[in-house]
Order: C-alpha cells, then structure tokens, then sequence
C-alpha cells in the first residue's frame, strides 16, 4: 500500500546520528532522529526537543572540557580525590550525567559550516536552514496536503523514520578522553516505516494542531513526515502517548515452558501523535520558508 510512498519520501528523508556519554563511562550511546527537507533551498523540518539537544550538544561540550582542564591540574596528593568530589559537584557531574554529545547529518549536504534554527513558541516543530553547502545530497522535497478537511478518521497513514541506530563510525578516544566520529565502521541505519490508523485528532483552544494514531512513534522516528498512499504529507511524528487499558493481571500464574511461572503484567495502548500539517505549514509560511502543496 505504501511502497511508492515511502519511495517518494525517502528522498527527502533523512538521520540525524548523534553519539552520546555519561560521566564515568567510556561506553558511547547511539541515538538517532529524523528530518525532511521541504524545499530545494537546504531547509528541513524536524521536532523542536530534537533541535535543541542539537543546539544544546555545544554548552555540553564546552562545560566538560572545562572541567577536564581543572581535573588535570589538580595535584595528584593525598586529596585529590576529594578535590576531584568537590569539583564533580561544581559541575554537577555524577553517574548517568551527559558530558559529551556529538551529532552528524546523514546525507544532507556536502559540506555544513553551520545551521539556524527557529523554534515554535508552542509546539514541538522547529524550522533548521542548513548554511554554507554548495550542493545538496538529498533528492524532490516534501508535498504537503493543501486541503486538509480530507484527513480523515479511520485512514491508514504511514510515517518513515531511523528509529534504530545501527551505525558503528565513533570510538571512544582514550588518549585524549574523548568521543569522535571514525571512517571506519557501519555510516548509515536502515529507514524504518510503519503505519497507522487515524483515531482521533488533537486540539487546544478549539484548533486542531496534532493527528493521533493507533500505532506508536518509535524512539527515532521523532521528525519524521506522516503521508498517505500518494506520498503527501500530513503531519510530522514528534511523540508517543501511552493508555492504560486496564486488562491488569497481578500475579498470575502460568505455565511457560512446560513450567508454572506467577507474572504481572500491565497494559498499555501506545498511541503516536503527529503535528499536523497546517501547523507547519502556518510556521513555514512565518519564517517565509519556501515549502508545496497539492
């Protein structure tokens, strides 16, 4: 049902790799989300907590270099241990704390000195404009619905997206205490797609501003466009609700492998919700942000 769709929208589809650290921890965790380009000019849409863990890697950065430069000038004597104490409590770093992020664009564009963005006031969108490229990796741009009266409860909508890091090009530097991209290793994650009933619509203050659906949004798949069979697009996938459906079952016991087992288990229903289209239509048209319809 979706197979030309998801063709046509991986196009302009793309991964946003990040590595991430924790305080004392040399182990890198691989995050992943998603944007898509909505014009030949280097402009793409992507959820607003994903640009600001883009905006905020820097300050991250930057406060551990710091606090490795006053590390290592601490004498190493009977106390330094409890200078070190002091100073993990100046920086507020304890086990779990992110010291380090580093964040790369998957096949945007071939070369980025920097990018702007501008972040909705409200919602979870935000607007990134890749600066200093001469040419662009990504192919078409997205087509958003025009008419959006035809959305309507009970379609089946599908939403593409990089929800399962699989990359491997980043090491962890011992020398120089330090987390970095590599040429060697795994440079991509497959796209994942998957589908959708329309249940219900989201709204504040009498506007419809987010299309819920049956199914989850999975973790990575936070920017990623929602479309229908033709490609067009409806809405931008930016989180996950969890229901509580109430088929509780406190300690019963089963027979699992032959053997009797007591289990708990709680239900939930996940439902993905996606900000619609005309909310990002209306903040494109904002930013004077070139962007189609149909």
């Amino acid at each position: 049902m979706f197979i030309e769709a998801i063709e046509k929208n991986s196009h302009y589809t793309r991964a946003i790799h990040s590595i991430i650290r924790t305080y004392g921890s040399n182990k890198i965790i691989p995050g992943a989300a998603t944007l898509f380009f909505v014009n030949e000019e280097g402009y793409a849409v992507t959820c607003k907590h994903v640009a600001e863990l883009l905006i905020n890697s820097d300050n991250i950065n930057k406060k551990y270099i710091t606090f490795k430069a006053e590390r290592d000038a601490l004498p190493k004597d009977g106390e330094f241990n409890q200078k070190l104490r002091e100073l993990e409590a100046k920086y507020n770093f304890n086990a779990g704390a992110i010291i380090q992020v580093k964040n790369t664009f998957v096949d945007c564009v071939d070369i980025l000195t920097s990018f702007t963005s501008h972040l909705h006031p409200k919602y979870d969108l935000a607007i990134l404009q890749f600066n200093g490229f001469k040419k662009l990796c990504y192919q078409s741009r997205s087509v958003f619905v025009k008419d959006s009266s035809t959305i309507k409860q009970g379609e089946f909508l599908c939403r593409l997206g990089f929800p399962f890091p699989e990359f491997s090009n980043h090491q962890f530097n011992e020398t120089s205490d330090d987390i970095e991209w590599t040429k060697d290793g795994i440079t991509a994650s497959p796209r994942f797609p998957i589908e959708g009933m329309v249940t219900r619509f989201l709204a504040d203050e009498n506007k419809i501003y987010g299309i819920e659906l049956s199914t989850p949004g999975l973790r990575g798949q936070s920017g990623g466009p929602l479309f229908n069979k033709n490609g067009i697009v409806y809405g931008m996938q930016y989180s996950t609700k969890h229901l509580h459906l109430g088929f509780d079952m406190v300690e019963r016991e089963i027979i699992s492998d032959n053997q009797p087992k007591t289990i708990s288990d709680y239900s939930f229903l996940h439902l993905g919700q996606c900000l619609h289209a005309d909310v990002i239509k209306e903040f494109l048209r904002e930013k004077n942000v070139k962007f189609y319809e149909a």
